[in-house]
C-alpha cells in the first residue's frame, strides 16, 4: 500500500473550494476531496503548531501529553516516569508506528521537529528529510526534494510519505513570478469598512495596527504580507496574500500527483490532506494569525481518499485530529494504544456513519491561555490570560448565524454558557482522572509567566498603544497583568 499525506500549514478550510469557497485556491485537493471523504467539523484539540502536531503524532490531548505551549515547561513532552523502558513508550504508540507495524517505510519531509525542538515528531519515521530553513520554506524548495524522493521509492509498493508544506504560514511567500491570481475576486463582505475602523481601535498583538505581532513592522523578503490593515487596500494584500499561499501549495501538490500519475500509481495511492491549525484573517480582530481557541484557529481540513472508503462523501460529525491514529489503527487491523485519547472514525470512512463526538474541548496556551467547547452550533470561549487583547472570561458564538465571531452571546444566552462550562468541567474531570500527572499544563503555563508570546511583552506594548491612539487600553491591561509591570 501507498501511502501520501499532504499537511499543509495554517490551512483552514473555508478557504479552499471543497469547503464552499469562492475563490479558485485550490483546483488540485479539490480533485482529491471529489474522490473521497470531506471532514466539514474537524479540529485539533490542541492549537497551534507545536501543541498540535503532538496531539496528532501522540495521539494524546495536551492536557495529558503535557505540550500546549510553544516554551517553556508545556512545550516538552511529559517524561514517561520510573515504568520507562529501555526506550519510551512514544517509540510504540507514535502514529508513524502503525505504519511500520504493517511493513511499510515510513518517510517525513519537514522541518518541524528542527523548528520547535519536537523530537518525537520523528518517532516512527525512518527517514527524515530536515528541509532546514525552520518553516520559513517555500513550496518551490521543498516540492523537489517530495519529487526526487519519488523517483526513488513511488513506484515501490508498502510506504507512508508526510510531505509539509508552509507557504499558507505567515509571513505569506508565495513567490513574485507567480503572480496575483486573486486581483479581481472580491474581498469578504463581512469585513466592511465599519468593522476594519473597529479593529483599528483594537489593542491586541497581532491586530490591524501590529499584524507583525506586536509592532506593524514588514519585511522586503515578504512584499505579499502587511505590516497593517488600516483600509481595503492593505485588506486586500492580507487575503489575497494568505490565499496566494494557499494556491502556490497547491500547485505544488498537483505536482506530486502528475508524478505520481506518470508513474503509474495515483489512482492506488491513498491520500490524507490535513493541517495542524487555521488562520484568522479579522476574526477576533487578529489578522495573520492563530492565536486563540476558536473556530477558526481550532478547524481544519481533513480529506482522505482510501481504498474502499466512500467517494465525495462529507461528514459533518465533529472529530479531533488526535482520532486520526485510532483511525488508521483500525483501518490496518491493528489494536488502539493505552495511551491514546481520540476515537476511531473508521466506519465514517467506510460506510459514511456517524461516528463524530457530542461536543469538542479545544485549548490554546501559546498566545492566550484559553479553553473552549465546541457543541450544537456554538462555540463557548472560557479565557484564562487574553494575551493583551482584553477578552472577556466568557464568549459564545453561534457559528452557523455567524462565522465569522463578530456577535458574543455570553451575556444573552447565559443559559448556553452554563450548559458548556458544565461540559468543560466534565472534561476536565476526565482527562486529571486519567493521567499520573497532578497539574494541568494550562495552569503551568499560567503559572511560569503566561503563554510564551505574551510573556514580558506587555510593558514595551504599551508605550506603542500610546502612541498609537490606543491608551485607552492601559488602565485595564495593567489592572488584568500587574505581573507584567514588576
Amino acid at each position: 500500500m501507498r501511502i501520501l499525506y499532504l499537511d499543509i500549514d495554517t490551512l483552514r478550510p473555508d478557504h479552499l473550494g471543497c469547503y464552499g469557497y469562492s475563490r479558485n485556491t485550490s483546483p488540485n485537493i479539490d480533485e482529491i476531496a471529489a474522490q473521497g471523504v470531506r471532514f466539514n467539523n474537524y479540529h485539533t484539540s490542541d492549537a497551534p503548531c507545536l501543541p498540535s502536531r503532538t496531539a496528532l503524532m501522540t495521539g494524546q490531548f495536551g492536557i495529558h501529553s503535557g505540550v500546549v505551549g510553544h516554551g517553556a515547561t508545556a512545550a516538552d513532552v511529559r517524561i514517561q516516569g520510573a515504568d520507562r523502558g529501555f526506550r519510551s513508550r512514544l517509540g510504540a504508540e507514535a502514529l508513524p508506528m502503525i505504519f511500520r507495524r504493517a511493513g511499510l517505510q515510513t518517510a517525513s519531509i519537514s522541518p518541524f521537529a528542527e523548528r520547535h525542538s519536537a523530537w518525537q515528531f520523528y518517532a516512527g519515521f525512518t527517514e527524515m528529510h530536515n528541509t532546514g530553513k525552520g518553516g520559513g520554506e517555500s513550496a518551490e524548495e521543498i516540492t523537489p526534494v517530495v519529487l526526487a524522493w519519488l523517483d526513488r521509492h513511488g513506484k515501490e509498493d508498502n510506504w507512508f510519505l508526510h510531505v509539509n508544506y508552509w507557504d499558507p504560514h505567515g509571513p505569506y511567500r508565495a513567490p513574485p513570478e507567480f503572480g496575483e491570481p486573486f486581483e479581481y475576486d472580491p474581498l469578504p463582505e463581512w469585513l466592511s469598512d465599519e468593522v476594519l475602523a473597529r479593529h483599528w481601535k483594537h489593542p491586541g498583538p497581532h491586530g490591524a495596527q501590529d499584524v507583525a505581532m506586536y509592532s506593524n513592522a514588514t519585511n522586503p523578503k515578504y512584499p505579499r504580507h502587511p505590516g497593517e490593515v488600516p483600509d481595503r487596500a492593505a485588506l486586500r494584500k492580507m487575503i489575497d496574500g494568505y490565499d496566494c499561499g494557499i494556491r502556490w501549495a497547491d500547485a505544488n501538490a498537483g505536482m506530486i500527483f502528475d508524478k505520481l500519475r506518470e508513474q503509474g500509481v495515483l489512482d492506488d495511492v491513498a491520500i490524507i490532506i490535513s493541517s495542524d491549525h487555521g488562520e484568522n484573517q479579522g476574526e477576533l480582530a487578529i489578522y495573520g494569525e492563530h492565536a486563540t481557541a476558536d473556530n477558526i484557529t481550532t478547524r481544519i481540513p481533513m480529506i482522505v481518499r482510501w481504498p474502499g472508503a466512500r467517494a465525495g462523501h462529507i461528514d459533518d460529525g465533529l472529530h479531533y485530529n488526535l482520532d486520526l491514529a485510532p483511525t488508521l489503527a483500525e483501518l490496518f487491523d491493528q489494536e488502539s494504544m493505552p495511551s491514546w485519547d481520540g476515537r476511531s472514525y473508521a466506519a465514517s470512512l467506510r460506510e459514511g456513519a456517524d461516528t463524530g463526538r457530542d461536543y469538542l474541548v479545544l485549548s490554546q496556551c501559546c498566545h492566550v491561555c484559553q479553553r473552549s467547547v465546541r457543541f450544537d452550533n456554538y462555540l463557548y470561549m472560557r479565557t484564562y490570560h487574553d494575551g493583551f487583547h482584553l477578552f472577556p472570561r466568557e464568549m459564545l458564538f453561534d457559528l452557523e448565524a455567524d462565522p465569522h465571531e463578530q456577535r458574543d452571546l455570553a451575556e444573552t444566552q447565559p443559559e448556553l454558557c452554563h450548559r458548556a462550562a458544565w461540559l468543560l468541567s466534565q472534561w476536565h474531570d476526565e482527562m486529571m482522572l486519567n493521567t499520573n500527572y497532578v497539574e494541568d499544563p494550562l495552569w503551568t503555563v499560567m503559572h511560569e509567566g503566561g503563554p510564551l508570546h505574551a510573556r514580558g511583552r506587555l510593558k514595551k506594548f504599551c508605550e506603542r498603544l500610546e502612541a498609537t491612539g490606543r491608551a485607552y487600553a492601559i488602565p485595564e491591561l495593567k489592572r488584568r497583568h500587574p505581573r507584567e509591570f514588576q
